[in-house]
């Protein structure tokens, strides 16, 4: 019988979702509290990647066992999982359902605090320099003409494309906190965090839009600039 998980997850403890020799992952965090459980190796295959220190608000993943009673099974893997990772349910779904490839849209989120809050941290980028909000939605409306992303894939990524769909792309402010709100169909390694810290030099001044345009159309992730920190990252949604 095949298995989806939602769960969600505080990345700062961990090298990303995906497991590594000689790194802790929230794959194999998982897979471990699984094998404990049922004293089998099961595989779970997750919907993406996340990098080292990126959080996600909403994951899914599958896998495949035996019968097994859902809401027990998602009961004693919160029993057994550290605190900083929630399974919100475990259902038996479709055969054919596969966590990566049937998403129709993922939605990242990414959080600027510009006002020091302890308890924003890990959780949230500090910045208190002033930032141009109108500027940085502007370079917003650019971003959603273009469908080619290369300049802001990390080198060296094994994408077999650059291209993805955009479906939103906004800036909000929310008191001291700025909010980042990106949707794709896909997105390439490093792609969030290298647009946002394009934008950022945008909000800064540092980066006229004509310019970012221009980066954008380069195709080339040397001209990009500098990535923001992973702490502000957030996988937010995902649709199937």
């Amino acid at each position: 019988m095949k298995f989806i998980l939602k769960l969600s997850y505080n990345g700062t403890a961990y090298h990303g979702w995906q497991k590594q020799d000689n790194a802790n992952s929230v794959q194999s965090m998982i897979e471990n509290a699984l094998k404990i459980i049922t004293g089998l190796a099961i595989d779970i295959v997750g919907c993406g990647r996340t990098d080292t220190g990126v959080h996600a608000n909403c994951y899914f993943a599958h896998f495949e066992m035996e019968e097994w009673l859902e809401s027990e099974l998602a009961y004693k893997l919160n029993s057994v999982l550290p605190s900083d990772i929630a399974i919100e349910y475990c259902e038996n779904i479709d055969d054919n359902f596969h966590a990566r490839f049937d998403a129709k849209s993922r939605e990242y989120r990414y959080f600027i605090h510009s006002q020091k809050n302890p308890f924003l941290v890990n959780q949230s980028y500090f910045l208190s320099k002033t930032l141009d909000l109108q500027a940085m939605n502007k370079a917003c409306e650019i971003l959603k003409e273009y469908d080619d992303f290369a300049s802001f894939c990390k080198k060296g990524a094994d994408n077999k494309t650059t291209f993805c769909r955009l479906m939103q792309a906004k800036w909000e402010r929310k008191n001291h906190q700025f909010v980042f709100t990106i949707k794709a169909d896909r997105f390439l390694r490093n792609m969030v965090r290298a647009i946002v810290g394009a934008m950022l030099d945008v909000g800064l001044g540092k980066l006229a839009l004509d310019d970012f345009r221009q980066i954008i159309e380069a195709k080339n992730n040397q001209f990009s600039g500098t990535s923001v920190a992973a702490c502000g990252l957030y996988l937010w949604d995902v649709k199937y």
